[in-house]
């Protein structure tokens, strides 16, 4: 299982498996009628979980500045008929600038339990989730957003085809969206 798959592509979405633990997802979004990196900041962060309602059950995007954020996100109970726990993500977010690129970086915050959790929920075993943001033009970004869990996670085959499933659901609602906008 260590080696590259694809493990969906659909519509311009593509979400691989690169190793063990480690996945990519990428895609672009274009709108001629906005530039794009405008609105690549935390306000876009929360769309994307306000916009799948079905995927998560509550969200809480703690702004400490314009370049850093606490995440707090609980997952609807997608296996709960499985007898597998509810989960939830409670992450360090920063964005970092450099030319052409705008990138988030989310580490998994591991020794605080967030309140309100579900008491029998546990924590995604995410350990890294990094969103390039690379501007080909004003109006186009391609986004690649690298996903890395703990070495000691097991992601069984079903589960990683799910995973692609709902990321593309997420983030075909956000392209649609931000493809959407006029100005």
């Amino acid at each position: 299982m260590d080696q590259e798959a694809v493990l969906f592509n659909k519509e311009g979405f593509r979400f691989i498996r690169i190793m063990k633990n480690q996945y990519k997802l990428d895609f672009s979004i274009q709108n001629e009628r906005i530039i794009i990196a405008n609105i690549l900041n935390f306000n876009l962060i929360k769309l994307i979980y306000d916009l799948n309602p079905d995927v998560y059950e509550y969200v809480n995007i703690e702004k400490i500045n314009e370049n850093e954020a606490v995440a707090t996100l609980l997952m609807k109970h997608f296996f709960e008929d499985l007898g597998l726990p509810q989960k939830y993500s409670y992450m360090n977010m920063k964005r970092i600038t450099e030319p052409n690129k705008i990138i988030f970086h989310s580490q998994s915050i591991r020794n605080i339990r967030p309140n309100g959790m579900p008491p029998d929920s546990e924590p995604m075993n995410m350990k890294d989730l990094i969103c390039n943001c690379v501007s080909e033009t004003q109006h186009k970004v391609n986004f690649v957003v690298n996903v890395i869990f703990h070495e000691n996670t097991h992601v069984p085959p079903f589960a990683e085809k799910m995973i692609g499933m709902i990321l593309f659901k997420i983030f075909k609602r956000v392209k649609q969206f931000i493809e959407n906008v006029v100005v």
